[in-house]
């Protein structure tokens, strides 16, 4: 039968009168008698399953729309329509199979998914739930401008995937919290795969101004074990401290602060600290130069750093300095120059409120325990007390090269400072 286009839209236009009026009855009768002369007409059958819903007669709202649907399977209003009355009807299954229909002709409905995600979460099926509100928190999350029902839904899935993430947590911790406690800092990588895992931490990667490296583990914090010799410089701690408080009491002129941009550089994160005593450093040694007058004040310190392996690249390093952080000031996130070498901190002077973040972990200097870092992954500082805090920084070669490497790599510099 061919469908006459304009009568059918005369109907729904009548049918529609009679609603605006309150006549249900009327509205009822307009579209049954329409749907006997044109049963495939797929507007006819969702008008009157709109009907049937506003009359909480869900059985007929779902046969309604199921014609419809049938009619025009590729529209996914209609499928969302049919899962409403489904719903409505109590019927979980068929609100299941209708909101997978819709998403099977468009897998980022937003609608299907958070109609979906709904499902999920109202039958406890946990697991499919929190993938469903992941969907809808990462597409919410893009939206430059988001209507009053994506903010709430927004705001849901997130308090969501909260609940659930913590449930996971303290299952892993209950389960699990034995042998991760056994294993002491051996469990720091399963931790932060578990925490990134449950969005409670990012990963970060290595961000090189320089030389990249490929191929080396990105590793925030290194592990104690590569670095033997920390007992023995740790050991000279007081000693190298009492040398460094013995500068800073003298005012040294060569303390210099640690920015200095070139004059006409644009303004950026730095410039805050550009040419300012509130980080400063006294350099032992710099891009491979040693500072005699430095090192002579400071026998202890310039014994300690003699004493360990360190990197040796003529015009690059090692570099060693004491960094001191006056109160209030911060150091903004950055990275650094290449992931060949591995910062080395050991703490001098460490008044409470200070702290150290690299990538996703944040740890507090305690006097006197050294720790090692990939300064290419993104790092900070802040000292947020009423005194200076002070550290002993250097660089070694990264724990991950081979004696091998660290030799060509030194004659590679060699070779790329080489005038042409």
């Amino acid at each position: 039968m061919t469908i006459d286009i304009q009568a059918i839209e005369q109907v729904l236009a009548t049918a529609m009168q009679a609603r605006q009026r309150g006549d249900a009855a009327g509205e009822r009768r307009i579209l049954d008698e329409a749907l006997k002369q044109y049963r495939a007409d797929p507007r006819l059958h969702n008008a009157r399953g709109m009907r049937a819903l506003a009359d909480q007669d869900f059985g007929q709202a779902q046969a309604s729309f199921a014609a419809a649907a049938a009619a025009d399977p590729k529209e996914p209003a209609l499928w969302l329509n049919l899962a409403t009355a489904c719903r409505a009807a109590g019927d979980d299954e068929g609100e299941r199979r209708s909101l997978q229909s819709a998403l099977d002709i468009d897998r980022r409905h937003f609608i299907a998914l958070l109609r979906i995600a709904e499902l999920h979460e109202r039958l406890g099926e946990e697991a499919e739930a929190a993938q469903r509100w992941s969907n809808i928190v990462q597409m919410a999350s893009a939206m430059n401008e988001r209507p009053p029902r994506v903010e709430e839904a927004l705001q849901h899935g997130r308090a969501f995937l909260e609940r659930h993430n913590g449930a996971i947590a303290d299952a892993v911790d209950r389960e699990l919290g034995a042998e991760l406690a056994a294993m002491g800092a051996g469990a720091r990588r399963f931790t932060a795969c578990v925490d990134n895992s449950l969005g409670r931490r990012r990963i970060y990667q290595n961000e090189c101004a320089g030389l990249f490296y490929p191929f080396l583990p990105a590793d925030e914090f290194f592990d104690r074990s590569h670095f033997p010799w920390f007992a023995e410089i740790e050991a000279r701690t007081e000693a190298i401290r009492g040398e460094a408080l013995a500068l800073l009491a003298n005012g040294n002129e060569a303390i210099r602060p640690y920015v200095r941009q070139d004059p006409g550089t644009p303004e950026n994160k730095w410039s805050t600290l550009d040419n300012s005593l509130n980080w400063s450093a006294c350099f032992l040694w710099e891009y491979g130069e040693k500072n005699e007058s430095i090192c002579a004040l400071c026998p202890e310190t310039a014994a300690a750093l003699d004493a360990i392996p360190q990197n040796r690249v003529p015009g690059k390093a090692p570099s060693a300095f004491f960094s001191i952080l006056k109160p209030g000031a911060h150091i903004p996130p950055h990275t650094g120059v290449t992931n060949t070498r591995a910062i080395v901190h050991l703490p001098l002077v460490v008044p409470s409120d200070c702290a150290f973040r690299v990538g996703g972990e944040t740890r507090e200097w305690r006097v006197g325990e050294a720790f090692a870092f990939d300064d290419t992954i993104e790092h900070e500082a802040w000292n947020r007390s009423a005194e200076p805090r002070v550290v002993l920084i250097f660089d070694v070669w990264n724990p991950y090269l081979s004696p091998a490497e660290q030799d060509l790599l030194a004659r590679f510099f060699d070779i790329t400072s080489r005038d042409r």
